[in-house]
């Protein structure tokens, strides 16, 4: 048998040992680089646009003062205002898909994909009449010719606000407290010409819809005392029954005092019906992102209120199944305590990722041994070589014979030893060149016995 190359093959081993650590080491960087990603996508924060307007109202303050709130805390749910004219372009936008979230009236035109996130406030009804000035020289004031809703028939009413929901609202009134709306004359006034609204003697009464702390009503309440004369407030007795028959609708009371203590306007408490100015969620929002989105709301809502007091009248919404607007899953999720744990979200994943990893430590170990399937057969070759070298001791006629066996057998054992270091072997296979290595040595031993005074030096050191 020839002697082993001293040469090509630890020159192959270098190289399939280089070739493997590439593949481990672009592997490693391929898992890091996913896991990375990975962790990446999964904490990153969520920014949601946001239709609200007009400029310069409350509402476009107040969402502002949050996103300026969640930027500062690195929140996870970030908000982007998009301002507009009003509820109509918000809703419009937000029917359009342009914005994730808008602030609107739920008595609006809402698409069917708004779901509710979080009430801002509740908007009440005021209905007033002016009594009209006093004579010059009295200090008692007149009568009001108007004293309830059924007065109203072939009246001029004056509602402040320009958007047709008001409208849509006062008739509904009007025609579940038994008077024709038709016979109503109905005038609009933007928000900015109350002093106009305050000096047309056509009118006969006014409306606003708004927050009870509003300026607009308060201020349109003084203008027109100062100018017609104390207002009587009109109760709305049928708000119960409004708010049976139009689900977006509720009943609601204005209580005594609440726009002037002196003179107290109004002068008792006041039946009324209020609707509801909220945030609405597409429905294809992921349930987590509205959940953090509310938690954020709820958590900072007394933080923002030092700067924006309207903060602090954030309700939630209905969860009621029946409820008028349904509520997102998940803000129900918060506001129910039904959110679920990070387990219980990420279960499935994460099994399934033991599973891949389980896998790929399969598919690895295969893909090492068909990698290493070389070096395997060279130990399996090695193994019987030894086994031949047994074989020609019990033929060598010198002791230098024995000596290049032995050296040999030293060569045979380095490679067996290189593929165990390599991963090609396990330490089994080790065991048995170590055994048949054993029985070689004893084979060397008895040849030499047999040779008799043949020893050399070299054969010698190996085998003692």
């Amino acid at each position: 048998m020839s002697e082993p190359s001293q040469n090509s093959g630890p020159t192959r081993r270098r190289r399939r040992r280089r070739n493997s650590s590439l593949l481990i080491l672009a592997a490693g960087i391929l898992l890091f680089g996913v896991a990375a990603a990975t962790l990446y996508y999964a904490l990153r924060p969520v920014t949601l646009h946001i239709a609200v307007g007009p400029p310069g109202s409350d509402d476009v303050k107040l969402v502002q003062a949050f996103a300026q709130t969640f930027a500062h805390d690195g929140s996870a749910v970030r908000l982007t205002p998009v301002t507009t004219q009003g509820a109509t372009e918000s809703v419009a936008l937000f029917a359009a898909n342009k914005v994730e979230l808008a602030v609107a009236r739920v008595d609006l035109n809402l698409p069917t994909s708004a779901e509710a996130v979080a009430i801002l406030r509740k908007n009440v009804v005021v209905l007033w009449a002016p009594s009209g000035l006093p004579p010059k020289g009295s200090k008692k004031p007149p009568a009001a010719k108007i004293k309830s809703i059924d007065d109203l028939a072939g009246r001029k009413v004056g509602v402040i606000g320009r958007t047709q929901a008001n409208v849509t609202l006062l008739r509904v009134i009007l025609q579940e407290s038994g008077v024709n709306p038709d016979k109503v004359t109905i005038v609009q006034f933007a928000a900015n010409q109350i002093t106009d609204l305050a000096h047309d003697a056509s009118l006969d009464a006014y409306m606003t819809v708004g927050p009870l702390n509003s300026k607009i009503t308060a201020d349109a309440i003084a203008a027109t005392a100062a100018a017609r004369g104390e207002p009587k407030f009109l109760p709305i007795e049928v708000s119960e029954a409004i708010a049976q028959k139009h689900p977006r609708y509720e009943s609601e009371e204005i209580a005594g005092s609440i726009f002037s203590s002196s003179p107290a306007r109004p002068e008792d408490k006041v039946e009324t019906v209020s609707v509801n100015h909220l945030i609405v969620a597409q429905h294809t929002l992921h349930e987590s992102t509205v959940s953090a989105l509310v938690r954020q709301l709820f958590t900072d809502r007394l933080q923002v209120a030092r700067d924006v007091p309207g903060a602090a009248k954030i309700e939630k919404p209905d969860t009621d199944k029946d409820a008028a607007l349904p509520a997102h899953q998940g803000a129900a999720a918060y506001i129910d305590g039904t959110e679920r744990t990070f387990l219980e979200k990420y279960t499935d994943y994460i099994w399934g990722a033991i599973l891949v990893l389980s896998g790929l430590g399969s598919a690895g170990a295969w893909f090492r041994h068909y990698v290493k399937r070389d070096e395997r057969d060279q130990y399996i070759s090695h193994r019987d070589n030894l086994l031949a070298l047994i074989s020609r001791v019990r033929g060598a006629e010198t002791a230098e014979d024995l000596a290049t066996m032995q050296g040999m057998a030293d060569q045979l054992l380095r490679e067996a030893l290189d593929c165990y270091d390599d991963g090609a072997i396990e330490e089994g296979d080790l065991s048995v060149i170590g055994l048949t290595l054993e029985q070689f040595h004893h084979a060397v031993a008895d040849r030499r016995a047999v040779i008799g005074g043949g020893d050399t030096p070299g054969l010698r050191m190996r085998a003692s």
